[in-house]
């Protein structure tokens, strides 16, 4: 059985199709996309430790390779997929790569940033906490689909809502590095995610026991 796919709309974009095809052509496999997006993810949680160790232009430019990891792991998640349907190159083991990879890459993004913010009071617990409902939204999805019941990817804090929120945490923490203020903005952006992932999930189960009863 293939695992539902998250509903979005880049990959009818042009250049996602584009650099698919480009990728299907060099040989590249999903799994092995999958695999790289670890790869950034736990880049973007070692930049995002090292953010209290470093002042002024070198903590800007941590905060900022942390961004992109957070972002090249999004896009590693999007090629994974295009790759294995529409280029046509899934695998046996294919849904494997595509929950633990990611389950991965959220922990290390995650558990980084609440250490990047470890001189601030609760910032590691909040990283902790974050880490924590972000497995928990994702293993309610998949405990639906376990079940019979649809495999749903509402938020308000799905996977592209809790990357999207720390991307522009850590942007708004750069910006406050380089004004010369105390970069807070990650704490803020964690405990938005925090509060915004347990709403998730009672919307999952909720919406789980309603569709499991009208059977």
């Amino acid at each position: 059985m293939t695992a539902p796919r998250r509903q979005l709309a880049t990959r009818q974009s042009g250049w996602a199709v584009a650099l698919a095809r480009a990728l299907a052509r060099l040989g590249m496999r999903p799994n092995t996309v999958s695999i790289l997006g670890i790869a950034f993810a736990a880049a973007s949680g070692f930049a995002f430790a090292m953010v209290p160790n470093l002042d002024g232009g070198a903590r800007a430019a941590v905060l900022l390779a942390a961004a992109a990891g957070i972002q090249l792991r999004l896009l590693c998640n999007l090629l994974d997929g295009m790759l294995a349907v529409e280029e046509g190159l899934k695998s046996k083991t294919g849904d494997i790569y595509n929950e633990v990879p990611d389950r991965i890459a959220d922990i290390l993004i995650l558990l980084g940033a609440g250490y990047s913010v470890r001189d601030l009071p609760y910032g590691v617990t909040l990283g902790w906490a974050a880490a924590l409902v972000a497995v928990l939204t994702a293993y309610l999805r998949v405990f639906a689909g376990s079940l019979g019941a649809t495999q749903l990817f509402i938020g308000p804090m799905a996977k592209q809502h809790r990357m999207f929120t720390l991307t522009v945490a850590t942007l708004t923490a750069l910006v406050e590095t380089v004004a010369g203020f105390p970069a807070r903005a990650i704490r803020i952006g964690l405990a938005l995610i925090v509060a915004g992932s347990i709403v998730t999930a009672i919307r999952r189960i909720g919406r789980l026991f309603t569709e499991v009863n009208t059977r």
